[in-house]
């Protein structure tokens, strides 16, 4: 079942030249609550605050345009077909799964920027995969032509092979802190401790 997040869904204006985020919460959230979780891994409270909320707090200050997609969906795919298909008109998307509350709006709008520049972007925080990803509005096809559990690895893995993704170094751990689990959001709490005492990126 989809969550109820505390703003209703919806999408800011789009403006000309840069992508919208889309904000997935469409999951079920199983492996959190196998790992111990009382509810949903988006209503889980970090410092206080849900999950989802810190995600979206980020988004807003980015002023970025943004989407919430938290309607039920078979897969991750689906999830982001049905985004990106609310905001086809949009210069290109920034893949953003809600549960990585603590990423930076100054990353996402670093990453807004280099979306003008390559088909697809994929940020790295000290050699680890993250997120969001970035897509141009070339990929539009591919997105929408998505369905099932493996998001948009496809799209990559076809503009790779053209060689037009860009791997972006980012100083940002909130782009591989994703909370998966109970000790996801333990250590997330830890991270954001550190950063309200400077001591973490």
């Amino acid at each position: 079942m989809p969550i109820q997040p505390a703003c209703a869904p919806c999408a800011t204006a789009i403006p000309p030249g840069l992508p919208v985020v889309l904000v997935l919460a469409s999951g079920r959230g199983d492996r959190f609550i196998a790992s111990g979780g009382q509810v949903h891994k988006l209503r889980a409270l970090l410092a206080g605050v849900p999950v989802l909320q810190h995600t979206l707090a980020a988004v807003r200050a980015s002023g970025l345009a943004w989407h919430l997609e938290d309607v039920g969906h078979p897969g991750m795919g689906d999830s982001i077909a049905a985004a990106v298909r609310a905001t086809a008109g949009a210069a290109g998307w920034l893949v953003l799964p809600g549960d990585l509350p603590l990423v930076r709006p100054g990353t996402l709008q670093i990453l807004a920027q280099a979306v003008a520049k390559s088909a697809v972007t994929v940020p790295f925080f000290h050699g680890e995969r993250g997120h969001p990803v970035g897509f141009g509005a070339q990929c539009l096809q591919g997105l929408l032509a998505l369905s099932g559990e493996q998001g948009a690895a496809s799209v990559v893995r076809q503009f790779a092979q053209q060689g037009r993704v860009q791997n972006l170094a980012v100083d940002d751990e909130g782009t591989v802190t994703d909370i998966d689990t109970m000790q996801d959001l333990v250590r997330a709490e830890r991270i954001l401790a550190g950063r309200q005492n400077g001591l973490t990126a």
